[in-house]
Formats: structure tokens, sequence, C-alpha cells
């Protein structure tokens, strides 16, 4: 068998000459449509079940004698593309998904090269990619034969979640107030498929309830004890100076398994957009948005928060918690200490 993803599946896929890349026609996954050849890539997996499933949904609507096959690209053996692209003894179109694209061999390269010139009628090819540099040879030539492409990149930005919450509510039908949508990302916002497990929940009991929408309250209800939700409430309880509240929501979530790191994150995220905000001066929230790099209920929040703050004890409280999220990090003898520390600053800053 021939040696994986290295420079002769590049050549075999091209044709050994270089190229400029080819334009990428993305699609939102949950819109792509069969076609003789079709892309998923990236790395949140969430996304590409959807497009795969997509993909499958719409070749069934339009022939449901369809039929699903699929295929490690790991483990290809040449000719193998040709066999399960032939047409089925008993009619019918077909679904054929590689997975794995990153990792095919020469031999696949060489077949798909092969197969672009000349797709197989009746026949929809899946090629599954996580992203990233290995396998891209095989992408451009698929990309350069006019494949659209489901665009699955991992969601890791904050807004991106937000924006995420919200069209999966729309997606299931349901309505939810923005303080709703925020409320979930921060209970749940570590894990896409936790958030759109969390958005089914919350729609289906709003649906049962007759509720005309989510609303903030019935995510507090449901998912108010995660981490994630207690991460931010302690930064809450500090910016707002009230200590012992603050602490005790922290010894409560690091005796229930929190990691420090992330809840040293939410304090430095919650000071990041009050020192942002603060240096922006007036304005409309809707102006400033794009500048600041946040939501206009962000901007509305934050100024609320700095309420009671100086300039000085902003700053203090900043140098506390980078020098909380270094001991955190390996720079300190006990992490523990350091957030608690902080917190402490935090809550004692307000008014100095």
């Amino acid at each position: 068998m021939a040696a994986t993803g290295g420079r002769g599946a590049g050549k075999a896929a091209t044709g050994g000459a270089r190229r400029a890349a080819a334009p990428v026609r993305a699609v939102a996954p949950d819109d792509l449509a069969p076609g003789p050849v079709v892309l998923v890539v990236g790395g949140e997996d969430v996304l590409a079940e959807r497009a795969l499933a997509a993909v499958v949904r719409r070749a069934r609507e339009a022939d449901p004698e369809v039929t699903l096959q699929e295929l490690e690209a790991a483990g290809y053996e040449t000719g193998r593309l040709e066999l399960l692209a032939s047409p089925s003894l008993f009619g019918g179109g077909k679904v054929l998904v590689v997975h794995g694209v990153e990792a095919a061999p020469e031999a696949f390269a060489a077949d798909l090269a092969r197969y672009l010139a000349a797709p197989a009628p009746d026949v929809c090819l899946v090629l599954r990619h996580p992203g990233g540099q290995r396998g891209r040879a095989i992408l451009e030539a698929a990309r350069s034969a006019g494949a659209p492409e489901a665009v699955c990149a991992p969601i890791t930005k904050d807004d991106d979640k937000v924006e995420f919450v919200a069209d999966e509510f729309r997606r299931l039908g349901r309505r939810a107030s923005p303080q709703a949508v925020r409320a979930l990302v921060d209970a749940v916002g570590s894990d896409l498929r936790e958030l759109a497990a969390a958005c089914a929940r919350l729609a289906e009991d709003a649906e049962l309830s007759d509720q005309p929408r989510v609303e903030a309250d019935a995510v507090e209800q449901l998912f108010g004890g995660r981490v994630e939700v207690t991460g931010f409430k302690v930064a809450d309880a500090a910016v707002a100076g009230r200590a012992d509240q603050a602490l005790s929501l922290l010894r409560h979530a690091l005796a229930t398994g929190a990691d420090p790191v992330p809840l040293v994150a939410a304090l430095a995220g919650k000071l990041r957009a009050m020192a942002k905000v603060s240096g922006a001066g007036a304005g409309r929230s809707a102006d400033q948005a794009a500048a600041l790099g946040l939501a206009p209920w962000q901007i509305d929040r934050a100024r609320r928060e700095l309420r009671g703050w100086t300039e000085r004890g902003l700053a203090d409280s900043i140098v506390a918690v980078a020098e909380a999220d270094t001991a955190v990090k390996g720079g300190g003898r006990d992490p523990v200490y350091a957030v608690e520390r902080a917190v402490l600053a935090i809550a004692t800053n307000r008014g100095a």
C-alpha cells in the first residue's frame, strides 16, 4: 500500500503542477445539497454531521432509493473509488462519503483526480476533511472542479457562540430572549454539541409549557449549577464589590471540580470588557460595537458595572488577574490561592 498523505498525494491530485488556490464555494452546513462532489471541511463535528445529514436528506427527497456508503480514506486501495461509484444492480442513486481525507494515500489522490474528470452519474461523492494542511491538495483539486464546501470550523469566540445559539433556537422554531441566549452560552458554552442539546431541551420545554419564548429564568432553572455559569457569577460578584459572595461562589466551584484556569478567564473577560468600554467614552452602543469587538448589550452591561470603579482600581484589578493567570498556568505553587487572591483584589478595588 502506498504511503499516506505526503507529497505524492498532492502531486497526484494536482497533476504535479503548482496552482493558485481555488476559490471556496462556501455554504452553511444545513444548506449543503447533493452534487457530483461536495466538501465538508472543518474540525467541528456537530456542524459536519449536519452537513452530511443535509446531503443525504436532500438526496433521498429527490430519490427515495438513494443508498449511503462510507469509506475511510486511510485504508484506501487502488480502484476502490471507481468500484463504489459504479451503478448498483438494483438501481437508485448513491451518496458516497469518504472520511479522513487528510490521511488519504497516493492511491486515493490518483483515483480522485481521474474521477473528478468524469464523475459517475447518480452519485454524490462527499469528501470529509477536518481542516489543516494535510491532504490539502485533494481539497484544492475538488475546489477547482467546482465542488461546494460546507465550512465546519470550530466555534470558539464568545460572540460566535451567541450567534450559534440564537440560530439554533430559530432552527428549532422557537424564539429566545437575548438574555436567555447569553445565559445559555455562559452556562454551556464550552462545547457546541452540549449547546445544541441544551437548546433542544429548552425549546421542547417551552413548547410543552406553551411559553411564547425561552427566557433567562428557564436557562437558570435547568443549567444554573453548571461550572461555566459559576465562573461568570464569581466575576459578577467580584466586580460588584461583593467579596463574601464572590469567594463563596468561587470555593463552591473549586469544591465541585472547577478548574482554576477558566475561572480566571471569566474574571479576565469581565475586566477586559470593562476596560474597553471605559476607554471608549460616551456614544451609542451600536455605533461602538464593531470598534470594541463587543456586542451592544455587552457594552451596556459593562457601563453599568463600571459605576463605582476608578481607573486606578480597574488597572490594579487587571494586574491582579494577570498574576493569577500566570500562577494557574504553572507559574505558581498554589493555583487555588492565586484565584482567591485575584477575586478578593477585584472586590476590594471597586471604589478604590
